[in-house]
């Protein structure tokens, strides 16, 4: 998800972390966000009825399809189904798959003249279905690396950036830098590649003579925001479009910093399919088109990541480096 980075991320805004337990919780983001949201927050559709933005058919772009797609007239689209709001997660019914993704996912069936077809599957056998052949691409905070671009194509749609998260009321306003961590307890999930990023800058700050961070791991999401709320953590480093909607529709905390998903280097969210199926063009050019009419910055808005905007799709940038 988020990222993973082999990954070490996902990329996804609620990797379980598994070292140290805190008291359980529940992910407070999979309830039904309020239709009258608390001080601070705001109202989200996740009602089945979403009024997605839809794109307008492109003959031109459809025509660049595969024969065997086109044949078809569906895209089926593989989605990461453990739910990660915004991203992609079940409506108050249950049942109904929303989220960023397939609403990107929908704008690019649409260019291309096809039905949407979404697959709910496991992060692991979301590539094993795209490699197979069996999904045609996968929408799920994938991010780029070297490695991944071995056995898939990549089309980019969204920039990879992770966030610092605190309490509405702590008085840490900005992070930017290591420095601005020395002394404080930090919480990540473990394996990702924001726990990396956080080793790294703990390294420096040591180096320079400044005062270790406390790294604290828990056991879901749920706790995290427990340990915020209750002063035991300073900070929460997570996948900036989960902490995003989070403060949107909580309104209990709020973010300090945000950096690249990479670090120091630069991440890429991107659609993901199977190398030399002939589809990364077709992606690309419908992302492109749906940038261009203004239906993605639309959608982008909708779940709160325009920052997370990218000026054009890239078939294949450079990936996340080879571990």
């Amino acid at each position: 998800m988020s990222a993973r980075y082999p990954r070490l991320l996902a990329v996804l805004p609620v990797v379980a972390a598994l070292l140290l337990a805190g008291c359980a919780g529940p992910d407070p983001d999979q309830a039904t966000a309020p239709s009258t949201p608390p001080s601070g927050g705001h109202a989200v559709n996740t009602s089945p009825d979403q009024q997605r933005i839809r794109a307008p058919k492109d003959d031109a772009l459809a025509a660049e399809v595969p024969a065997a797609v086109r044949a078809r007239g569906t895209l089926v689209v593989g989605l990461d189904g453990k739910g990660t709001p915004p991203l992609t997660f079940h409506a108050d019914d249950d049942r109904t798959i929303i989220g960023i993704e397939p609403d990107i996912a929908q704008l690019v069936a649409d260019t291309l003249g096809l039905r949407l077809d979404v697959q709910p599957t496991s992060w692991e056998n979301l590539f094993l279905a795209v490699e197979s052949g069996q999904y045609d691409t996968g929408f799920s905070n994938i991010t780029v690396t070297e490695e991944r671009k071995d056995k898939y194509d990549f089309a980019t749609y969204r920039v990879d950036t992770v966030a610092f998260e605190a309490a509405k009321n702590s008085p840490i306003q900005h992070v930017a830098q290591p420095s601005d961590l020395a002394g404080r307890t930090v919480a990540v999930s473990a394996g990702t590649n924001q726990e990396q990023i956080l080793l790294r800058w703990d390294a420096k700050n040591k180096a320079a003579g400044l005062a270790p961070m406390k790294i604290q791991y828990y056991q879901s999401v749920g706790d995290y925001y427990l340990a915020l709320q209750s002063g035991r953590i300073d900070l929460y480093l997570g996948p900036y479009p989960g902490s995003a909607y989070h403060v949107a529709v909580k309104g209990e905390t709020k973010i300090v910093g945000q950096i690249s998903g990479g670090g120091d280097i630069t991440a890429d969210i991107a659609a993901m399919t199977k190398k030399d199926s002939g589809l990364v063009k077709p992606l690309n050019d419908a992302l492109n088109a749906v940038i261009k009419n203004g239906a993605y910055a639309q959608v982008l808005q909708r779940w709160n990541l325009s920052n997370e905007a990218v000026p054009t799709s890239q078939i294949n940038p450079p990936g996340l480096p080879r571990t």
